[in-house]
Parts: C-alpha cells; sequence; structure tokens
C-alpha cells in the first residue's frame, strides 16, 4: 500500500451495451441485453434500463428475457466495435501514464505515479486528473461513460470505482482505507465468490470488518492456506500488487463450488453453458484464444480430476468450449455426486474473431419491430443466409444500419446510425442480394450517409 493515492482504476459503464446504444440511436434509454441470443445464450452485459428490471451479466438470456419487458433489445455481440472503442480509452490512459495494465476490454489500471515528472498526486490532484479524464473518455468515445477509483493499492482503487456508478469518481484519501473497505459486503473483495461468501456466512462474517475480525488461523481452516492468508490481508486493505504494463496469460477458467452435491447431467450442462460463456467472454476481452479445453471436477470425497482436450484450432467460441466440456463430463461420469466442476481454456494465442454471441441454428422469429415500424412481405422459406440481431449491415438502397430481428427467411433492418435520429425498419427477404454485412459505423465521423439521414 501507498503514501500517495496513485493507482487509478478505470471501469467502463455496462460497456457493451453502452456502445450499442451510441451506435444504435433508437435503443438510448431503452433497455439491452448484449450476449448470446440463443437458446442457451448468456447475458455479457446489460444496460442499466436492463439492470433496473433484473438482468445481469452471467444469467441466461432466457432468464433475461423473462425479466425484462417487451421492447427490450437482445444483441449479439460486436467485438470489433468494442474494441475500437477500447481502443481509443487505452491512448487516453497511456497519455496519463506509461504503466497501463488493461484488465479487458472496459477495464484497466494506471499507475499515476509512473507519469510524468512533477506530477500533483495529492488527493485534490488526483481528483481533478480523474474528472478530467472523464469529461475526455466521454468526448473520445461518443458519450460512453467511465467511472474511476483512485487508491493507494489496486484492491482500493477497483473498490472506488465501483462504489458511485455509473459515471462515478471516487478518491479514497490515503489512510482512511479501513474506514470505506470495512462497512462493505465480504463480496465486494475480488476472490469472495458464492461458495466462499456462503461459509463466511454460516461463521457470521458478512462485512469486510466482520472478516478483519477474524484471526489468520480461523481464515486458513475455513478456506485453505492460500485463499485464507490473502483474504486475512485484504481485509486490512494489505494489497501491494504492483501495475504490469504487459502480462502474458497462461489460461482462463472459472469454477462453480455448489452447495449440495449434482448428479443430475441435465444442471451440470447448464453449469458448464453458463461457465464456458464465462470464460469465452473473458477470452475475447483479453484478445485471445486457445487450443486445450480443460474439465475440472471435485466429487463427494473431495478428490479432484481434470479432463483435457486439444484442438487442431484456436478457439473463442463459447458453444465449442461447451459442447467439448459437455462430453468430457459425460465420459469422467457423475458418479457420487459432484462438489466443484470448472471449466478452462488454455494454450492460448492472440485474439482471433469467432462467433461467441451468434444465434442458434434454428430459425427462430425474433422481430421486435412493431406492425407499423415494418413493412411485412409474405412468409419465405428458410435460407442459408445468417443474420443475428444487432449485427452492422449495408444495403445497396436503403443504406447503411443493423439488423432489428431475423427468422423465417426473413430478415428486419433498421436504417440509422450514430450520428442520425433514430431511423426507419424495413423487413427485407433474408437472401436479398442488395443487403450485405458491413463493418461497425465510425461514430467519430462527420459524415452521415444521405440515405440513412432522409430514412431511405
Amino acid at each position: 500500500m501507498r503514501r500517495e493515492a496513485s493507482i487509478l482504476h478505470l471501469d467502463l459503464d455496462a460497456f457493451f451495451a453502452a456502445v450499442e446504444q451510441r451506435d444504435k440511436p433508437s435503443l438510448r434509454g431503452r433497455p439491452v441485453v448484449v450476449g448470446g441470443v440463443g437458446g442457451r445464450g448468456v447475458v455479457a452485459t446489460a444496460s442499466y434500463e436492463a439492470r433496473a428490471y433484473g438482468a445481469r451479466s452471467a444469467m441466461s438470456t432466457a432468464e433475461a428475457r423473462r425479466r425484462c419487458p417487451a421492447g427490450t433489445a437482445f444483441l449479439g455481440g460486436r467485438f470489433p466495435a468494442y474494441r475500437r472503442t477500447s481502443d481509443v480509452v487505452m491512448e487516453l490512459l497511456r497519455e496519463l501514464s506509461p504503466l497501463v495494465e488493461p484488465a479487458s476490454l472496459d477495464e484497466a489500471y494506471v499507475d499515476l505515479a509512473a507519469g510524468p515528472a512533477g506530477s500533483d498526486l495529492s488527493v485534490a490532484g488526483v481528483t481533478a486528473l480523474g474528472a478530467r479524464l472523464k469529461e475526455r473518455i466521454a468526448a473520445a468515445t461518443g458519450g460512453v461513460s467511465g467511472s474511476v477509483g483512485i487508491g493507494s493499492s489496486k484492491l482500493m482503487a477497483k473498490i472506488a470505482s465501483d462504489l458511485d456508478k455509473p459515471d462515478g469518481l471516487v478518491v479514497v484519501p490515503p489512510g482512511s482505507e479501513l474506514d470505506v473497505l470495512h462497512p462493505l459486503p465480504v463480496t465486494r473483495l475480488g476472490g469472495v465468490g458464492p461458495a466462499t461468501a456462503e461459509r463466511l456466512h454460516q461463521v457470521g462474517v458478512r462485512t469486510v470488518g466482520d472478516l478483519a475480525a477474524r484471526s489468520l488461523t480461523d481464515l486458513v481452516t475455513l478456506a485453505g492456506r492460500a485463499h485464507g492468508s490473502g483474504l486475512y490481508a485484504l481485509a486490512r486493505a494489505e494489497d501491494d500488487r504492483p501495475v504490469v504494463a504487459e502480462r502474458e496469460a497462461k489460461s482462463v477458467s472459472q469454477e462453480e463450488t455448489f452447495e449440495r452435491d449434482l448428479t443430475d447431467l441435465t444442471v451440470l450442462g447448464r453449469e458448464i453453458d453458463a461457465m464456458a460463456g464465462r470464460v469465452a467472454g473473458r477470452l475475447r476481452g483479453s484478445q485471445y484464444s486457445g487450443r486445450t479445453v480443460t474439465l475440472k471436477l471435485r466429487r463427494y470425497d473431495f478428490t479432484t480430476l481434470t479432463r483435457s482436450q486439444t484442438l487442431p484450432q484456436p478457439t473463442d467460441d463459447a458453444r465449442v468450449i461447451a459442447s467439448i466440456a459437455r462430453r468430457l463430463l459425460t465420459e469422467a461420469g457423475t458418479q457420487g455426486g459432484l462438489r466443484l466442476l470448472g471449466v478452462g481454456v488454455s494454450g492460448l494465442s492472440l485474439y482471433a474473431q469467432g462467433d461467441l454471441f451468434a444465434a442458434d441454428d434454428e430459425p427462430v422469429a425474433e422481430d421486435p419491430a412493431t406492425p407499423d415500424e415494418a413493412e411485412e412481405p409474405a412468409a419465405l422459406p428458410p435460407t442459408e443466409v445468417r443474420w443475428w440481431p444487432g449485427q452492422d449491415v449495408r444495403h445497396d438502397e436503403l443504406g447503411s444500419g443493423w439488423v432489428w430481428g431475423r427468422g423465417l427467411g426473413r430478415v428486419t433492418v433498421r436504417f440509422e446510425g450514430p450520428r442520425t435520429a433514430p431511423g426507419p425498419v424495413r423487413t427485407l427477404r433474408a437472401d436479398d442480394p442488395a443487403l450485405h454485412p458491413a463493418d461497425p459505423p465510425d461514430w467519430r465521423s462527420a459524415t452521415i450517409d444521405p440515405v440513412e439521414a432522409t430514412g431511405g
């Protein structure tokens, strides 16, 4: 822990959904859910309007649909658009310091002490710096907001960035760390997931202050030597981790410990699907794909097994990861019940665009357009052409837009862009030769497609 608040943590607010709302003016102020749009999809990000109805990341898309009102936009991911926006933000951070540690597309740490000589690292100085940074990010990204936390360690900076979301700025003055930390729920600490939280709750530990009152021996007994020692230190705001500009990831994994031993392959399969979605999202966020899929099992008697399969080509596709993990689970069996299940990907290489958020193969009608907006042609037979909600497209006559819905041989497109008014909706044949996939629109361009501007 440092003597000054010189570590900054930036967390862009509901990032994927915010980019979608920026590029699609008809969605501004409306609930938006980004993630898998098929029957087994997982939510990657929900806009704050959607969160008001209970939608959240890592929730199944089916559950999010049940919670959100009619008119909620469920969109597949557009990683080129997110990457382009993220790159703009990361460049702004590198103007503050050469030591910038991206944690994902929408999150990064900055070591302000490594910035220009003579930088003002007083509480007032870093507060002013944080306010200017937020203004610059909003201007450079077309309105995407970020929450900034600044503290004497990575732990305090990250916690601070979450205290006043969205669009917040919190500086934790040196010496006040425990005053900020101890009233918070213990789940605010990294490494305290649902299973650990449940064990802590059972012994009366609900806040970080409760955790700090426990001895090291108690926590090691409860959570194991490594995890217990880590919790003991974090509860005392002891965190000396440096900001590292370049990190080489070796693997990405996700695991869950169950409240009771599970044997049902259907239930376990759903757990695998959810974990595979999170792993794939983290791979994409860190620009990696991997060749080896690993399944981790812990049985009722605490014996732990791992099973792996190596692919000929790297993947970041949640469906591929889940399919392999499900098969590995079937081969390993669930005899006696499983206490823990984990899915991981290793053998990482540089990011390769995949299809994590693609729709399922079945032609399910998914068109939120109202009858007075869309011109419905007669039903057409299914076609081999694939479109997915949220996809950027361009029509030779009607201009640029995005897929509003698809199914049954049709595709509905809203023709608008980040610098236009909300645009008109048209329903076309899915095999219309004039309709093409397109690159994401550039929100920085002052040029507006004349066809978009007039509504086609």
